[in-house]
């Protein structure tokens, strides 16, 4: 037991240290500061559970634009019942990985790190909703979009990716 503590004061110790670690924590909803190093091929299981994740959102209808179009004109319950689901399991699996202190399924702690309000996450929000609404496309589900044959939304998908690039150039020149 006395290991498991050390292991966890060292995993403290080095979140706590990270110079980075307090403007990423700013960024990020969450982020993996894993140590652990896996081979390669590790990454077919991600890519086997996104496949299913896709399969998931195109056949319950989460990546219809009519659905996300019914969603924001306040004509059906369908994404609200979707989103007001996913954000119950969500209270409730982090109760249950605090209540418990559940590890990773490599042995390593949980943390959730207090944030402070910004001004920008409702600028954030905004825009978000706002290119939600006009593309009639969450970030989320559009690769499933362009798997399930929607190629047009590629257009979506590479302006995403562009964003996210000209973010990551002028970040540090934005007010947080």
């Amino acid at each position: 037991m006395n290991n498991l503590n050390t292991t966890e004061d060292q995993h403290h110790q080095f979140l706590e240290q990270n110079p980075d670690f307090e403007m990423r924590s700013l960024d990020a909803v969450c982020f993996n500061e894993s140590e652990l190093k896996h081979p390669w091929w590790y990454n077919f299981k991600y890519a086997l559970v996104g496949l299913l994740f896709g399969v998931v959102f195109v056949k319950a209808e989460i990546v219809s634009w009519y659905r996300i179009q019914e969603m924001f004109k306040l004509q059906s319950f369908h994404m609200y019942g979707v989103i007001g689901s996913a954000v119950t399991v969500g209270l409730i699996s982090v109760f249950l990985i605090k209540k418990f202190n559940i590890k990773t399924i490599y042995g390593e702690p949980i943390e959730f790190v207090k944030k402070q309000f910004s001004i920008s996450q409702i600028y954030g929000g905004l825009l978000f909703g706002l290119g939600w609404a006009l593309t009639g496309a969450c970030p989320g589900p559009l690769y499933a979009l362009v798997g399930s044959g929607a190629v047009v939304v590629l257009v979506v998908l590479l302006s995403a990716i562009a964003g996210t690039w000209v973010y990551g150039k002028i970040r540090e020149r934005l007010p947080h």
